[in-house]
């Protein structure tokens, strides 16, 4: 299915079929709307937390602000602060933290489109001479990436470090890699963990291949 790099991430081939559906449970209106899980909310929580490890060995003591792009990213940033802060806890390291929040959307259905429209981070001052962890669900093109990094850059913090949970493999991306990335993925259009189409599947608790079916099904 994968194979570990411990430098960068865990790399899930393009042949990879995913997981059978029958293998997992997962909300019962999705059943015909899915092709498979691509990666499980266990193995998902587990990544997340080596994540959390690195970043912590990075940063050490230094004061930073997490800095969440919505709406894909709320759950994996949650996660990955929660995991933070309890290894942090059982260590002699301490990470003090704040949160904030900014709304990216570059979607229309599973297309990238050519405006992003920014909602909300018109007052980040909070940024301004502090290192700055921005935390994204889906890094593909790189287009949302590189628009938070021109936002928080704007405040002038001490420095930015980038976390991605998922970097899809895409012909067209902008060459931008995170810092810390969680899975490498490949180009396909994958919804659950807080990832959606058209605001369906947030409650999906899997990282899963949508169907063609389910992206007509909800297709606006």
């Amino acid at each position: 299915m994968a194979e570990e790099l411990a430098e960068k991430a865990v790399v899930i081939r393009d042949d990879w079929p995913g997981y059978s559906l029958d293998l997992f449970t997962y909300p019962e209106h999705y059943t015909s709307d899915l092709d498979c899980v691509l990666i499980p909310h266990g193995v998902i929580m587990d990544r997340t937390e080596r994540m959390a490890r690195n970043i912590l060995d990075g940063l050490g003591n230094q004061d930073l602000v997490v800095l969440c792009v919505l709406k894909g990213g709320y759950q994996f940033c949650s996660d990955l602060v929660e995991h933070i802060k309890q290894l942090s806890k059982n260590s002699d390291t301490s990470l003090p933290m704040r949160v904030d929040f900014v709304r990216l959307k570059s979607y229309l259905n599973d297309q990238s489109t050519p405006d992003l429209h920014v909602v909300g981070g018109a007052d980040l001052s909070v940024l301004t001479g502090k290192n700055v962890l921005i935390v994204e669900a889906v890094v593909s093109t790189g287009k949302t990436l590189q628009a938070a990094l021109e936002l928080a850059e704007g405040f002038r913090p001490h420095g930015i470090r980038v976390a991605g949970l998922l970097v899809k493999r895409v012909p067209d991306s902008l060459g931008y890699r995170p810092d810390y990335v969680g899975f490498e993925i490949p180009n396909r259009f994958v919804v659950g963990y807080a990832l959606d189409y058209n605001e369906y599947f947030r409650d999906l608790s899997h990282i899963c291949a949508i169907s063609e079916s389910g992206k007509q099904k909800y297709r606006i």
